[in-house]
Protein backbone atom coordinates (compact mmCIF):
# COMPACT_ATOMS: atom_id res chain seq x y z
CA UNK A 1 0.00 0.00 0.00
CA UNK A 2 2.93 2.50 0.82
CA UNK A 3 4.71 1.50 -3.06
CA UNK A 4 1.06 2.07 -4.45
CA UNK A 5 -0.07 5.15 -2.39
CA UNK A 6 3.77 6.72 -3.68
CA UNK A 7 3.00 5.73 -7.21
CA UNK A 8 -0.64 7.06 -7.21
CA UNK A 9 0.45 10.90 -5.46
CA UNK A 10 2.86 10.80 -8.43
CA UNK A 11 0.24 10.29 -11.07
CA UNK A 12 -1.65 13.02 -9.44
CA UNK A 13 -5.40 13.64 -7.44
CA UNK A 14 -7.16 11.50 -9.79
CA UNK A 15 -5.30 8.30 -8.86
CA UNK A 16 -7.69 6.10 -6.57
CA UNK A 17 -6.25 3.42 -4.93
CA UNK A 18 -7.80 0.06 -5.31
CA UNK A 19 -7.41 -2.55 -2.44
CA UNK A 20 -6.24 -6.67 -2.34
CA UNK A 21 -6.39 -9.16 -0.04
CA UNK A 22 -3.41 -9.54 0.92
CA UNK A 23 -4.84 -12.51 3.90
CA UNK A 24 -2.48 -15.05 3.04
CA UNK A 25 -0.60 -17.70 4.70
CA UNK A 26 3.70 -17.34 5.16
CA UNK A 27 3.77 -19.86 2.78
CA UNK A 28 6.76 -20.19 0.08
CA UNK A 29 4.72 -18.82 -2.81
CA UNK A 30 2.81 -16.39 -1.32
CA UNK A 31 4.67 -13.15 -2.98
CA UNK A 32 3.65 -14.75 -6.95
CA UNK A 33 0.37 -15.47 -5.26
CA UNK A 34 -0.49 -11.93 -4.36
CA UNK A 35 1.53 -10.65 -7.27
CA UNK A 36 -0.98 -12.75 -9.33
CA UNK A 37 -3.74 -11.47 -7.58
CA UNK A 38 -3.22 -8.16 -8.21
CA UNK A 39 -2.59 -8.23 -11.39
CA UNK A 40 -6.07 -10.15 -11.93
CA UNK A 41 -7.78 -6.64 -11.12
CA UNK A 42 -6.00 -5.48 -13.80
CA UNK A 43 -7.45 -7.98 -16.21
CA UNK A 44 -10.50 -7.89 -14.95
CA UNK A 45 -10.88 -4.42 -15.58
CA UNK A 46 -11.43 -3.05 -11.77
CA UNK A 47 -8.20 -1.09 -11.82
CA UNK A 48 -6.49 0.34 -14.55
CA UNK A 49 -2.85 -0.03 -13.22
CA UNK A 50 -1.21 -2.39 -10.76
CA UNK A 51 2.08 -1.53 -8.89
CA UNK A 52 4.47 -3.97 -8.01
CA UNK A 53 7.96 -4.36 -6.27
CA UNK A 54 9.86 -5.40 -9.77
CA UNK A 55 11.96 -8.22 -7.82
CA UNK A 56 8.55 -9.78 -7.25
CA UNK A 57 7.40 -10.15 -10.95
CA UNK A 58 7.98 -13.25 -12.62
CA UNK A 59 10.12 -13.43 -15.52
CA UNK A 60 7.73 -14.44 -17.78
CA UNK A 61 4.36 -11.43 -18.04
CA UNK A 62 1.14 -12.12 -17.37
CA UNK A 63 -0.67 -12.79 -20.87
CA UNK A 64 -2.50 -9.07 -21.32
CA UNK A 65 -0.25 -7.41 -19.51
CA UNK A 66 2.81 -4.95 -20.06
CA UNK A 67 5.17 -2.78 -17.74
CA UNK A 68 3.87 0.83 -18.83
CA UNK A 69 6.47 2.50 -16.87
CA UNK A 70 9.39 2.15 -14.02
CA UNK A 71 9.69 5.31 -11.85
CA UNK A 72 13.18 6.53 -10.78
CA UNK A 73 15.10 3.54 -8.84
CA UNK A 74 15.95 3.99 -5.56
CA UNK A 75 19.07 2.72 -3.49
CA UNK A 76 19.16 -0.79 -4.65
CA UNK A 77 21.53 -2.03 -2.11
CA UNK A 78 20.65 -4.69 0.87
CA UNK A 79 20.94 -3.42 4.58
CA UNK A 80 22.16 -5.16 7.54
CA UNK A 81 20.06 -4.56 10.61
CA UNK A 82 22.31 -5.46 13.80
CA UNK A 83 25.93 -5.07 15.70
CA UNK A 84 28.77 -4.45 13.41
CA UNK A 85 29.26 -1.50 11.07
CA UNK A 86 30.44 -3.76 8.11
CA UNK A 87 30.43 -7.25 6.84
CA UNK A 88 33.76 -8.25 9.44
CA UNK A 89 32.24 -6.73 12.07
CA UNK A 90 29.37 -9.11 12.43
CA UNK A 91 29.86 -11.16 15.32
CA UNK A 92 31.38 -14.61 14.97
CA UNK A 93 28.36 -16.68 14.59
CA UNK A 94 25.99 -14.18 14.77
CA UNK A 95 22.51 -15.57 13.74
CA UNK A 96 21.03 -13.60 10.83
CA UNK A 97 17.40 -13.82 10.44
CA UNK A 98 16.32 -14.14 6.08
CA UNK A 99 14.18 -16.14 4.25
CA UNK A 100 16.38 -14.95 0.94
CA UNK A 101 17.95 -17.90 -0.63
CA UNK A 102 20.26 -15.19 -2.83
CA UNK A 103 21.58 -13.38 0.85
CA UNK A 104 22.32 -16.60 2.41
CA UNK A 105 24.37 -17.92 -0.92
CA UNK A 106 26.25 -14.55 -0.74
CA UNK A 107 26.80 -14.30 3.09
CA UNK A 108 27.92 -17.82 3.75
CA UNK A 109 30.43 -16.95 0.77
CA UNK A 110 31.81 -14.31 2.76
CA UNK A 111 31.62 -15.58 6.26
CA UNK A 112 30.66 -19.31 6.57
CA UNK A 113 30.67 -18.92 9.97
CA UNK A 114 27.27 -16.79 10.92
CA UNK A 115 24.03 -18.85 11.19
CA UNK A 116 21.37 -18.68 8.92
CA UNK A 117 17.93 -18.29 10.22
CA UNK A 118 14.46 -18.57 8.83
CA UNK A 119 12.02 -15.43 9.64
CA UNK A 120 9.59 -14.15 7.31
CA UNK A 121 7.37 -11.14 7.58
CA UNK A 122 7.06 -8.19 6.44
CA UNK A 123 9.60 -5.28 7.48
CA UNK A 124 7.83 -4.40 10.78
CA UNK A 125 7.50 -7.79 11.64
CA UNK A 126 10.68 -8.92 10.85
CA UNK A 127 12.09 -6.06 13.19
CA UNK A 128 10.19 -7.13 16.25
CA UNK A 129 11.09 -10.42 15.86
CA UNK A 130 14.88 -8.83 15.94
CA UNK A 131 14.01 -6.86 19.10
CA UNK A 132 12.79 -9.98 20.38
CA UNK A 133 15.90 -12.01 20.20
CA UNK A 134 14.95 -14.65 17.00
CA UNK A 135 18.26 -13.56 15.42
CA UNK A 136 21.18 -11.61 15.62
CA UNK A 137 21.00 -9.34 13.17
CA UNK A 138 18.92 -8.99 9.40
CA UNK A 139 19.59 -8.10 6.06
CA UNK A 140 16.74 -6.64 3.97
CA UNK A 141 16.17 -4.25 1.19
CA UNK A 142 17.31 -0.53 1.44
CA UNK A 143 14.79 0.07 -0.45
CA UNK A 144 11.79 -0.48 1.77
CA UNK A 145 13.30 0.49 4.75
CA UNK A 146 13.13 4.02 3.22
CA UNK A 147 9.91 3.62 2.08
CA UNK A 148 8.63 3.36 4.84
CA UNK A 149 10.59 5.70 6.79
CA UNK A 150 12.78 3.23 8.81
CA UNK A 151 16.20 3.63 7.55
CA UNK A 152 17.30 4.58 10.99
CA UNK A 153 17.76 1.18 11.76
CA UNK A 154 20.23 0.49 9.26
CA UNK A 155 23.79 -0.47 10.52
CA UNK A 156 25.10 -0.37 7.21
CA UNK A 157 24.64 -1.24 3.27
CA UNK A 158 26.83 -4.11 1.96
CA UNK A 159 28.33 -2.97 -1.34
CA UNK A 160 27.43 -4.40 -4.53
CA UNK A 161 30.71 -5.95 -4.97
CA UNK A 162 30.27 -8.12 -1.56
CA UNK A 163 26.06 -8.84 -1.80
CA UNK A 164 24.63 -7.88 -5.50
CA UNK A 165 20.97 -7.58 -5.37
CA UNK A 166 17.89 -9.24 -6.32
CA UNK A 167 17.18 -8.26 -9.96
CA UNK A 168 14.66 -5.09 -9.89
CA UNK A 169 15.42 -4.53 -6.00
CA UNK A 170 14.90 -1.09 -5.73
CA UNK A 171 12.40 -0.29 -9.02
CA UNK A 172 8.61 -0.30 -8.83
CA UNK A 173 6.75 -1.45 -12.16
CA UNK A 174 3.48 0.09 -12.73
CA UNK A 175 1.58 -2.89 -14.99
CA UNK A 176 -1.36 -1.87 -17.22
CA UNK A 177 -2.79 -3.50 -19.91
CA UNK A 178 -1.46 -4.64 -22.96
CA UNK A 179 -2.00 -1.57 -26.03
CA UNK A 180 -1.97 1.27 -22.86
CA UNK A 181 1.68 1.12 -21.76
CA UNK A 182 1.66 5.14 -22.76
CA UNK A 183 -0.82 6.29 -20.06
CA UNK A 184 1.23 6.59 -17.41
CA UNK A 185 3.63 9.21 -17.50
CA UNK A 186 5.96 8.76 -14.58
CA UNK A 187 9.06 6.55 -15.71
CA UNK A 188 12.34 6.33 -15.77
CA UNK A 189 14.05 5.63 -18.80
CA UNK A 190 17.29 5.04 -17.36
CA UNK A 191 15.72 2.83 -14.39
CA UNK A 192 13.76 0.86 -16.93
CA UNK A 193 16.98 -0.01 -19.00
CA UNK A 194 18.57 -1.56 -16.06
CA UNK A 195 15.66 -3.51 -15.18
CA UNK A 196 14.99 -4.87 -18.80
CA UNK A 197 18.69 -5.87 -18.73
CA UNK A 198 18.69 -7.88 -15.18
CA UNK A 199 14.92 -9.52 -16.12
CA UNK A 200 16.51 -10.94 -19.19
CA UNK A 201 19.34 -11.78 -17.50
CA UNK A 202 17.55 -14.06 -14.49
CA UNK A 203 15.02 -15.51 -17.36
CA UNK A 204 18.26 -16.52 -19.12
CA UNK A 205 19.43 -18.18 -16.40
CA UNK A 206 16.12 -19.97 -15.70
CA UNK A 207 15.94 -18.77 -12.14
CA UNK A 208 13.36 -16.86 -10.38
CA UNK A 209 12.45 -14.51 -7.85
CA UNK A 210 13.66 -17.38 -5.35
CA UNK A 211 16.38 -18.35 -6.15
CA UNK A 212 20.04 -17.90 -5.03
CA UNK A 213 20.37 -15.55 -8.19
CA UNK A 214 21.56 -11.58 -7.72
CA UNK A 215 21.66 -9.15 -10.58
CA UNK A 216 22.27 -5.56 -10.74
CA UNK A 217 23.02 -3.09 -14.25
CA UNK A 218 24.10 0.13 -13.95
CA UNK A 219 25.03 2.95 -16.26
CA UNK A 220 28.73 3.99 -15.97
CA UNK A 221 29.40 7.05 -18.41
CA UNK A 222 28.36 5.43 -22.41
CA UNK A 223 28.30 2.16 -20.77
CA UNK A 224 25.67 -0.42 -19.35
CA UNK A 225 27.43 -2.68 -16.46
CA UNK A 226 25.33 -5.57 -15.63
CA UNK A 227 26.66 -7.91 -12.85
CA UNK A 228 26.03 -10.91 -11.55
CA UNK A 229 25.91 -14.09 -8.79
CA UNK A 230 24.83 -17.27 -8.53
CA UNK A 231 25.70 -19.60 -6.05
CA UNK A 232 24.59 -22.30 -3.42
CA UNK A 233 22.55 -21.32 -0.75
CA UNK A 234 25.62 -23.13 2.02
CA UNK A 235 27.62 -21.02 0.15
CA UNK A 236 30.04 -23.46 -1.04
CA UNK A 237 30.03 -22.77 -4.52
CA UNK A 238 29.42 -19.78 -6.47
CA UNK A 239 30.06 -17.78 -9.61
CA UNK A 240 30.25 -13.88 -10.27
CA UNK A 241 30.60 -12.54 -13.78
CA UNK A 242 29.71 -9.03 -15.43
CA UNK A 243 29.15 -7.87 -18.71
CA UNK A 244 29.21 -4.16 -20.20
CA UNK A 245 27.79 -2.69 -23.62
CA UNK A 246 25.41 -0.24 -25.50
CA UNK A 247 22.67 0.45 -23.30
CA UNK A 248 20.17 0.82 -25.94
CA UNK A 249 20.14 -3.32 -26.14
CA UNK A 250 19.81 -4.17 -22.28
CA UNK A 251 18.34 -7.41 -22.65
CA UNK A 252 21.31 -8.45 -25.17
CA UNK A 253 23.32 -7.91 -22.39
CA UNK A 254 21.23 -9.39 -19.97
CA UNK A 255 21.37 -12.90 -21.97
CA UNK A 256 24.64 -12.41 -22.69
CA UNK A 257 25.18 -12.37 -19.25
CA UNK A 258 23.63 -15.62 -18.31
CA UNK A 259 24.81 -17.15 -21.43
CA UNK A 260 28.44 -16.57 -19.31
CA UNK A 261 27.46 -17.56 -16.03
CA UNK A 262 25.98 -20.92 -17.49
CA UNK A 263 29.05 -22.07 -19.72
CA UNK A 264 30.97 -21.36 -16.51
CA UNK A 265 28.65 -23.61 -14.59
CA UNK A 266 25.62 -21.48 -13.03
CA UNK A 267 23.20 -24.16 -13.10
CA UNK A 268 25.53 -26.46 -10.96
CA UNK A 269 25.94 -23.59 -8.67
CA UNK A 270 22.29 -23.05 -8.18
CA UNK A 271 21.60 -26.28 -7.88
CA UNK A 272 20.83 -28.53 -4.48
CA UNK A 273 20.27 -24.97 -2.57
CA UNK A 274 17.10 -24.70 -0.22
CA UNK A 275 16.27 -22.62 2.71
CA UNK A 276 18.64 -25.47 5.53
CA UNK A 277 21.74 -24.42 3.64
Amino acid sequence: MTQAGQVAAAIGPEAELVEVDADLPPEAGDKERFTRGVERLVLDGEAEAAVHSAKDLPGEMTAGLAIAAVPPRVDPRDAWIGPGGSIDEIPEGARVGTSSLRRRAQLKALRPDLEMVELRGNVDTRLRKLEAGEADGLVLAMAGLQRLGRAEVVAFAFDQAEMTPSAGQGCLVVQTRTGREGTVGIGDPDSLTRLLAERAAVAGLGADCASPVGVHARLEGEWLVVDGFAGRSDGSVWIRDRVEGDPSRPESLGRELADRMLRAGATEAMAGSNLSG
